[in-house]
């Protein structure tokens, strides 16, 4: 098992279920606010996705303004926008960080 922050990574492989009641947006979300700091290949193994999934999540969050990035030096630091309010109708009376809230 490795460490990294406040998030601990398995090896080999994370133990995702088939399905969740969340969206890998939602996932890579939740990593990101816990571990700002994390490279791709990390959110990846944590989230149980590819590394290209993830950069085409973090695309659409950044796009979206739901995700900031900063470049310092070779890596990525990222800053979740947690005050914008989710995007589905059902939803959309709650922030980012009711969501973030409800799960850490």
């Amino acid at each position: 098992m490795t460490t990294m922050g406040a998030m601990e990574l398995r090896d080999p492989e994370p133990n995702v279920p088939s399905w969740t009641f969340l969206t890998n947006h939602a996932h890579v979300l939740i990593t990101l606010y816990r571990n700002p700091e994390l490279r791709q290949r990390d959110i990846a193994h944590a989230v149980g996705i590819t590394v290209g999934a993830v950069q085409k999540i973090l695309h659409e969050l950044e796009d979206a303004g739901f995700v900031e990035r900063e470049r310092i030096g070779r890596r990525n630091r990222y800053q979740v926008n947690a005050d914008i309010p989710l995007r589905h109708p059902l939803e959309n009376n709650h922030s980012v960080n009711d969501l973030l809230v409800a799960v850490d």
